[in-house]
């Protein structure tokens, strides 16, 4: 694999052992190219003329989504990170909600934490993908029915603002396939799977799926 294949990954822990941990196990992946405080800086000011360049993923990691590990997700974002990978030892349904506003791409538990589901999760990341682990995701799609019915229902707030094309998607990202999987069941390629995406993130300000499907849910709009 060459430098230029390989995902640029900022690491983030709020202990010392995690970070350390987390570097040590990276380094050795040859998919990961680790990126330092000042790399990240200056790569964002190189990026600025480069647009095709990979995008930085932030790998967070946290014992529970506090006011602390909230800081640094936005810090993450403010330095240039466009995608974020996020382990955490508590995750409740709070902190789920919160994770996905941030705009967090995938969630792992730091008890499943071994280097492989990491890079696995870094590299969905790195392709515009989410990942949460399927009782997470049910939790999270739980949630926001709730607020569905019991909130946005009740004051009348029905409309979509989604054509048919991306609604279909949306509701097929929440339920956990990936664009390949997609493309087959609605029968389009996998580049228009990718470019309604696109477009809603674009229009609605999103920064990832995991994010507009959350969106979409707590607005009525899937």
């Amino acid at each position: 694999m060459t430098t230029q294949q390989r995902i640029p990954v900022w690491v983030k822990a709020l202990d010392p052992l995690s970070q350390f941990g987390l570097v040590h196990a990276l380094r050795q992946r040859p998919e990961i190219a680790l990126i330092s405080d000042a790399e990240l800086t200056a790569l964002m000011a190189q990026q600025q003329d480069q647009r095709t360049a990979p995008p930085v993923v932030a790998l967070v990691a946290v014992d529970a989504l506090d006011a602390g590990a909230v800081q640094v997700l936005r810090a993450a974002t403010q330095r240039g990170c466009r995608r974020t990978v996020l382990i955490g030892s508590t995750i409740d349904d709070d902190a789920l909600m919160t994770a996905v506003e941030l705009g967090v791409s995938g969630v792992l538990r730091r008890t499943e934490a071994t280097a492989d589901r990491i890079v696995h999760l870094l590299q969905a990341a790195a392709a515009g993908d989410g990942s949460l682990p399927p009782d997470l995701l049910g939790r999270l799609l739980g949630q926001v029915s709730r607020m569905q019915r019991h909130v946005l229902a009740p004051r009348g707030l029905s409309h979509t603002g989604l054509s048919d094309r991306e609604t279909q998607v949306l509701r097929l990202v929440a339920d956990g396939k990936d664009t390949q999987e997609i493309a087959r069941e609605l029968s389009y390629s996998e580049r228009t799977v990718k470019n309604v995406l696109h477009d809603v993130t674009s229009r609605l300000q999103l920064k990832n799926r995991s994010h507009a499907v959350a969106y979409a849910l707590r607005e009525g709009l899937i």
